[in-house]
């Protein structure tokens, strides 16, 4: 075997990258699992999400129509409704991972130690989305359980053409699981404007404003159309097209391409965030 060869065995062999890769993992993983403030967030994310679910069910009744089957309801995307301050809870969990570290100034021996920065947020993006995408499951299993309790007393029963929801139904299965990325996609973007900002307070202010304003200004705005873009290009207004089983060519976007759109946002902010995190010195 020539010198070469061993150069080039060397260049090529993936063990130093993937033993890298293991290490900052675990750190990250030590990080997140040792902070208390982290398994709380995901235990509320989980009760917020069940909880609102649970109250919207019950709130919505087939009394008030002619029949339970001309409420035309979407009784999943009801139960799922948890979705809306379940991600304000994803979007803490996201910006915590990274300030906290800012904030206590332990960054510094983070970066001392893996000098690869680009790695270090690409690790903490896997490990938080895993733990967000556990807690969002949780969220969403128990919110459709709590929908198939209580919606057949308040009259949407099977016979009425309401029946139980179940994740072998396909558009119940894609309302889920895209619950749960929703949820996922959040806490990155959040991360990513951690990465960018560095400060609790601002990262959770742009977060909120990015997720929160499109729907509110849609309230206030006369013209149909620039409510129509809105609903397919805010980040939150289009990613929760992902829930409708329902009247889908009445949405003003498809749903799996309106999760695309809250996945475009978290990607955007997640290379701004390495990008920022490169030029500055700390």
């Amino acid at each position: 075997m020539t010198a070469t060869t061993v150069v080039r065995r060397a260049v090529v062999d993936p063990a130093p990258l993937t033993a890298t890769a293991a290490r900052h993992l675990h750190a990250e993983w030590t990080k997140l699992r040792t902070v208390p403030g982290t398994w709380w967030l995901l235990c509320v994310a989980v009760l917020v999400m069940a909880g609102v679910g649970a109250g919207t069910v019950s709130s919505v009744s087939a009394e008030h129509c002619q029949s339970a089957a001309a409420c035309h309801e979407d009784t999943v995307k009801l139960s799922l409704t948890g979705i809306w301050l379940g991600q304000a809870v994803a979007a803490v969990l996201g910006a915590l991972a990274m300030t906290a570290e800012f904030g206590t100034g332990t960054v510094l021996a983070t970066f001392t130690a893996m000098p690869r920065r680009s790695g270090v947020l690409a690790a903490k993006a896997v490990v938080l989305a895993g733990l967000t995408a556990v807690a969002g499951t949780a969220g969403v299993l128990l919110s459709l359980l709590a929908g198939r309790l209580i919606l057949p007393g308040n009259g949407f029963t099977e016979a009425a053409g309401y029946p139980p929801a179940s994740l072998a139904d396909g558009p119940t299965l894609r309302a889920a699981a895209g619950t749960v990325l929703i949820m996922v996609l959040v806490s990155l973007l959040a991360l990513g404007l951690a990465a960018m900002l560095r400060d609790t307070a601002g990262t959770l202010t742009a977060a909120l404003a990015l997720l929160y304003l499109a729907p509110l200004f849609k309230t206030a705005i006369p013209d149909d159309r620039w409510v129509h873009r809105l609903d397919r290009w805010a980040p939150m207004p289009a990613a929760l097209s992902i829930q409708a089983t329902k009247d889908l060519d009445r949405l003003a976007i498809a749903p799996w391409p309106g999760l695309g759109v809250l996945a475009i946002y978290a990607g955007a902010a997640l290379a701004a965030g390495a990008v920022v995190l490169h030029a500055r010195d700390v």
